[in-house]
């Protein structure tokens, strides 16, 4: 580690120090500590700094209030390293190495890798995308650790474990959390493997954070999940909750259910659970038995588009949108451009839900899957629509995904019923013609509120100079 990077360290860690004593009066100092030692120009995330700023100073923001939730609600000990490996490692740190291995390499570096310990799973949920896999493929711990470490080297000090049910292999996800402290490790899970002895492991290495799939209500939760898993769920994030450890709900919508699971009282229940943030996926039609009516219509997309906006502005909780939200990214962050996904069989998938590749983590470094064929296809076709608000190369621009697949001859990596791109960019054409009309309405709006807060803040900052 270089001299400047331990200054780095040692002061925000000192800064942080000061929020055990009183958090409400210290945010803004240690905001000013975190502006110190930011990087210059656009790798010290200055536009998310200000955003953080604002609303630190602004104690009627819902944010504020999360904030001031999460530092008076999580175990000091395991708020301080995920502030270290998350802010610090991950993205002060992180950051400025994968930029410059961008340039050097030219090629894609990213932010996060998530993988898969394994394909096995506890529950069989239905229409659940993980379950092509069958129950029979593992990552080793080697295989991981590996990954871990390569990544590292990248300038990647943030994990995030998909399945399967990662939670069958709880012992090693533990160890790799204990080996790897400086990194920051998420898992998306059902919960129904957390116990008592679990949270206290997460006590102990203080840097795994749970995202809890949760359909709804009880009625939908076991109606897709089985009977009784909803009490399951319930009981883990009340014992997460007790223990202090944070956690976030990972939340699927379709046609069917995104009023319910949008809704003002299912907000104030995932609040109420203890929920840091909530992460909201669009349904997508993989695999051969997929329901593309399950795809939303472009009135229900728009409508949680407007939704978690609206939530931001007034619920306490952290809530993003993987598809709505690409205004925010420059759209499509796969291919690793910001992540990309390694399934239980090493096959490295540019998007966890788009499932083609040519690069295998058995038979190649991390660097040379991001130079592979299909990976610079999608360095060199990013971003795939000037809309961000239609980022994918499958969703919303399925021509681009059936190209870049043809042209680097990536197959299928899905080991149980192989789906050619064909079949499923045909699932996505009608769905991307619908959304085009709103998309672009959203996005001429969205474009003409940048400018109109950009002219006002110019006229602010004349007006303090004069």
């Amino acid at each position: 580690m270089d001299t400047s990077n331990k200054i780095v360290r040692y002061g925000l860690k000192k800064a942080f120090s000061y929020m055990e004593r009183d958090p409400e009066e210290n945010l803004p100092k240690l905001m000013d500590w975190v502006d110190r030692f930011a990087p210059a120009g656009d790798r010290g995330f200055p536009v998310q700094r200000a955003v953080f700023r604002k609303v630190i100073e602004d104690p009627d923001c819902a944010m504020h209030k999360l904030m001031y939730r999460i530092f008076t609600k999580t175990d000091k000990d395991v708020l301080k390293a995920t502030f270290e490996n998350f802010i610090i490692n991950g993205n002060l740190v992180g950051w400025p190495r994968q930029e410059e291995l961008r340039e050097e390499y030219g090629c894609n570096i990213p932010w996060a890798i998530l993988l898969d310990p394994t394909s096995a799973c506890n529950l069989h949920c239905t229409g659940c995308w993980a379950a092509e896999y069958g129950n029979k493929l593992n990552l080793s711990f080697d295989e991981i650790d590996s990954i871990i470490t390569q990544g590292k080297e990248l300038g990647v000090y943030i994990y995030i474990y998909t399945g399967g049910e990662p939670m069958v292999r709880k012992n090693d996800l533990i160890a790799l959390c204990r080996k790897h402290s400086d990194c920051q490790f998420l898992c998306f899970t059902n919960a129904t493997l957390i116990d008592e002895e679990f949270a206290d492991a997460m006590l102990d290495v203080k840097n795994f954070i749970p995202a809890i799939s949760v359909e709804g209500f009880e009625s939908a939760t076991d109606g897709r999940r089985g009977l009784g898993t909803y009490k399951k769920v319930v009981d883990a994030m009340a014992l997460l909750k007790r223990k202090k450890l944070p956690f976030g709900i990972s939340c699927c919508y379709t046609s069917q259910n995104f009023e319910s699971i949008s809704s003002d009282e299912y907000f104030d229940q995932m609040i109420e659970w203890g929920a840091a943030f909530v992460w909201y996926f669009h349904y997508m039609p993989i695999g051969n038995d997929a329901v593309p009516d399950l795809l939303p219509t472009p009135e229900q997309r728009e409508f949680m588009y407007h939704k978690i906006r609206e939530a931001r502005r007034e619920k306490p909780i952290f809530a993003m949108d993987f598809q709505n939200d690409g205004e925010f990214v420059q759209g499509c962050i796969a291919g690793g451009r910001r992540y990309f996904h390694i399934n239980a069989n090493g096959d490295c998938d540019p998007c966890v839900f788009i499932h083609y590749s040519n690069a295998n983590i058995r038979d190649m470094s991390l660097l040379d899957v991001l130079r592979s064929p299909i990976f610079m296809a999608y360095h060199d076709g990013q971003p795939f629509n000037g809309n961000h608000l239609r980022p994918c190369p499958m969703l919303e621009n399925p021509e681009k995904l059936r190209e870049m697949v043809e042209k680097t001859g990536a197959h299928s990596t899905d080991l149980q019923s192989p789906e050619s791109a064909e079949h499923l960019c045909d699932k996505c054409a009608a769905y991307a013609q619908d959304w085009a009309p709103t998309a672009e309405r959203l996005w001429q709006c969205s474009c003409q509120e940048k400018l109109t807060r950009q002219s006002g803040s110019e006229a602010e900052r004349h007006k303090a100079a004069v």
